[in-house]
Parts: structure tokens; C-alpha cells; sequence
């Protein structure tokens, strides 16, 4: 089966009842058919199809019961709008604005609603193996004083104990609704952090760019140079280092690649701090790529770092360091300057993780939540 076959599944292969697939005739589809967009390399698209067809499958069996009946008519055909609103979010791409989250929040939260009109649409000897998933979801999304998840903590243990009858379909629902709300938050908190570490990434290699570019085009004003205090015959440069004469001075030897290869030294430093990293980053099973956007924050940050500490020395702002001894002392300490980095960049990856270990978690309730 080629590529478009597999995309493009053609009508008469679907389903019967299925949710229609989204026009591949449109202008928006054959522009992101040009640009290669129509590729679904993303696994939670491929999740979010799977799971829609098996929701598809689900509606065509309830429309087998009482197919008179105008609400559940009504509640059928809102269950299939919303399954081909989430097959079209998982098949688009945004190209407008990547990292708006739009593709995957419309793709989501149609096919979270789905579920729940299934489970309005569920005969009532069904309502028991709904009760496991529904109360998995309020423990690991809701906080312990949220009404919902009391509620449904006291169905369940009414049942248990006493042989009570099955939880209630009204409040099965809104538990449920309640907990996709409360996991979409988490799942915005983490966009909203990603988004947050790309925009310092650029905004940081901007300023390093910048630097650099200063620096090829005006050296003698970002001079890099020393004059060590004990040889003052010869001047040091990251690029060159020469006898000193009458017309060979700090300022004149600066070369225009100098803050360039500081930067690059400082980048190299930076890289190694993300290699030492690697065994303490988690993986994470949100579609949003948190622990790369941290550890591509530390690269330019690097490279910013090891100029400014370099220009620290050169103007003897740090005790102890007032000039260099050759272009390898330069680089080596643009080397030091960027792997310390860390130092700074270490709270964003704690604040990653944490985020990333909070999701799907509840989020701190009152102090009756915290006693308990």
C-alpha cells in the first residue's frame, strides 16, 4: 500500500457509520500535501486515529439500540462530529502557528468528548466497567477535596460494601468530564513551558549572534586581547598571538573571528554539560518534547556565557585572572565559561521535570488536601 493509499483511505473502504475524512480537495489540504504535512510522523496523531476508530465502532453498535429514540438521534450524531473533528486535528498541521498546541488540542478535547457522550449513550448494564476507568482518572487528575472525586469515593464504596447498585450515570460523567478538564490544564502548563524555554533559546542566540556579529565587523571595539603583565612582548588573541611592536598593539592584532571562536568554545563547554545530563533526564508520555527544549536552552546560553566571562578578564573584573598567557588559555577558559551555564540553567531543567512529573498528577488542594 503506497503512502497517499495509506493517508487517504479511499470511501468506499471506510467504515459504515464512520466519521467522515476531512476534504483532501481543500486548499489548506494541498498546500500542506505540498509542504510534506500530510505525513502523520507524530505518534499521538497515530494514538488519537486509533482511538477514534475504535470510538467509531462503539457508535455504530448504539445505533443499533433503539434506533427511534430522537435524544439518543441527537447524541449519535454530535458522538460522529466530533470524532471527525478529532481525526481532522490529528491529520492538520499548523503551520501558521507551530507551537500554538491547536492541532493537538482540537484532536483532543473532541475525542474527549466523545467518551463522554458514549458514556451517555451505554446501556446501563454497561455502566459497571466504566466505573474503573472513571475512578483511575479522578485519583490520578483530581485533588482529594474535589466534589466529584468524594462523590464518586462514596458510590463506589456504598457498592462495595453494602451491594449497593452501580454509581450513578449522571455523576460517572461529570467525574469524568471533570478529570479531562483538569488533565487538559496540566497538558497546557507543559505547552506553555516549552513554548516559554524556545522563546529564551532564540532570544539568547540572538544576543550571542548579535555578539559575534559586533565582533566580526568592529574587533578593534570587542577586543579580545590580552597583554600579559610578565612577557609584554607578546599580545594574546583567541585567533593569534604575536610579539608586540609599534604597530602591532592589543587593539590592532584583534581579529574579527575572535568573539566567534569564544562563543564557539563557550557552545562545545555547554554541549558537554547536556551530555553529562543525559542520564538524569526522564522521558516523558506528553507529545510536547520538554526536556529537548531545556537542553537546547543551554547551548546558546553557553556561548553567551563564555564571551561575557572572557570579557570579565580582560577587564580584571575577576580577582585573580587579569590576563592570558596564550590562545589556548583564551579558548580553554571560554571552554569553562560555558559549561558554567549549569549554574544558571539547572533551575530550568528542575523546573522541567517537576512539571513533567506533576502531570496527570492532582494539583496541591487545600490544607485539608495536604493533612490527608
Amino acid at each position: 500500500m503506497t503512502e497517499r493509499e495509506e493517508s487517504e483511505p479511499p470511501a468506499e473502504s471506510a467504515a459504515p457509520g464512520s466519521p467522515p475524512e476531512p476534504d483532501a480537495s481543500s486548499t489548506g489540504s494541498r498546500v500542506a500535501r505540498f509542504f510534506g504535512a500530510d505525513r502523520r510522523t507524530s505518534a499521538w496523531r497515530e494514538r488519537t486515529l486509533v482511538r477514534a476508530r475504535y470510538l467509531a465502532v462503539q457508535l455504530d453498535r448504539e445505533r443499533l439500540r433503539q434506533p427511534e429514540d430522537p435524544v439518543r438521534k441527537a447524541l449519535i450524531a454530535g458522538m460522529a462530529t466530533l470524532l471527525a473533528e478529532a481525526q481532522a486535528g490529528a491529520r492538520e498541521r499548523c503551520l501558521a502557528s507551530p507551537g500554538s498546541g491547536a492541532s493537538l488540542e482540537r484532536a483532543s478535547a473532541n475525542l474527549r468528548a466523545a467518551e463522554l457522550i458514549l458514556l451517555e449513550l451505554v446501556a446501563d448494564e454497561e455502566l459497571g466497567s466504566w466505573v474503573a476507568e472513571v475512578q483511575e482518572c479522578a485519583e490520578s487528575s483530581l485533588r482529594k477535596a474535589d466534589p466529584h472525586r468524594i462523590a464518586l469515593a462514596a458510590a463506589i464504596k456504598k457498592q462495595n460494601g453494602q451491594g449497593g447498585a452501580i454509581p450513578d450515570r449522571r455523576l460517572l460523567i461529570g467525574t469524568l468530564s471533570s478529570a479531562y478538564t483538569e488533565l487538559g490544564k496540566e497538558y497546557t502548563r507543559v505547552r506553555s513551558l516549552r513554548n516559554i524555554l524556545i522563546a529564551a533559546t532564540v532570544v539568547v542566540f540572538l544576543g550571542a549572534a548579535g555578539l559575534a556579529l559586533f565582533g566580526w565587523f568592529a574587533p578593534q571595539t570587542l577586543s579580545l586581547c590580552f597583554e600579559p603583565k610578565d612577557t609584554t612582548t607578546t599580545i594574546v588573541c583567541p585567533s593569534i598571538q604575536r610579539d608586540a611592536t609599534e604597530t602591532v598593539t592589543v587593539e590592532t592584532l584583534a581579529n574579527r573571528k575572535d568573539a566567534l571562536l569564544v562563543e564557539v568554545a563557550g557552545a562545545a563547554g555547554a554541549t558537554l554539560t547536556v551530555v553529562a545530563s543525559l542520564p538524569r533526564i526522564q522521558g516523558t508520555s506528553t507529545p510536547y518534547m520538554l526536556p529537548l527544549a531545556a537542553a537546547l536552552l543551554k547551548v546558546p546560553t553557553g556561548a553567551l556565557s563564555a564571551f561575557l566571562g572572557v570579557l570579565l578578564i580582560r577587564g580584571e573584573f575577576i580577582p585573580g585572572l587579569s590576563n592570558l598567557d596564550s590562545s589556548g588559555q583564551v579558548l580553554a577558559w571560554g571552554v569553562v565559561f560555558g559549561a558554567s551555564q549549569h549554574l544558571v540553567t539547572r533551575f530550568v531543567d528542575t523546573r522541567a521535570q517537576e512539571t513533567l512529573t506533576n502531570t496527570g498528577k492532582p494539583t496541591a488542594g487545600t490544607s485539608a488536601d495536604k493533612k490527608e
